[in-house]
């Protein structure tokens, strides 16, 4: 089976089904503790990604991936891939937003900033997630292909 073919397949729509849900509350959560509780950058978005992993965990295990391994397993995987992903996401995206800030908007604020490094760490993190999760937290175990399913 060709690389992009292990790519765009079912469970591609799948995860992209469950992520838009958990995406949406994950935002909502997160610019709620920004803006109204004054969690900052960091402590709203942890605690987001807190509260909606679990829900992506128990959707993605069994609707997206269908995974038979055991749950502790996979769900020390799952979160050791949400982890990773998280900061790799949300430690590229600030500096990225204010780099392109500082180049061409030169006029934001620090919140203005902050707001749209929340929403670009968003997207970071749910492409790295995805890989994380199809080909390491809920690989499929099984038999290797045959010359001819490649």
């Amino acid at each position: 089976m060709s690389f992009l073919k292990k790519i765009f397949d079912a469970s591609l729509l799948k995860f992209l089904l469950v992520g838009a849900a958990n995406t949406l509350l994950s935002l909502g959560i997160t610019f709620a503790l920004y803006q109204w509780l004054h969690f900052g950058y960091w402590g709203s978005t942890a605690v987001a990604y807190v509260v909606t992993s679990i829900t992506a965990f128990i959707f993605n295990r069994k609707f997206t991936f269908r995974s038979e391994e055991s749950v502790w397993k996979s769900a020390v995987k799952f979160a050791l891939v949400i982890g990773v992903c998280y900061v790799f996401a949300y430690s590229l995206a600030k500096p990225l937003v204010l780099w392109a800030g500082a180049k061409w908007f030169s006029q934001m604020g620090q919140s203005t900033i902050e707001k749209i490094a929340l929403l670009v760490g968003q997207c970071i993190f749910t492409g790295c997630n995805y890989f994380g999760q199809k080909f390491f937290a809920f690989k499929k175990q099984g038999k290797k292909p045959t010359p001819e399913e490649k």
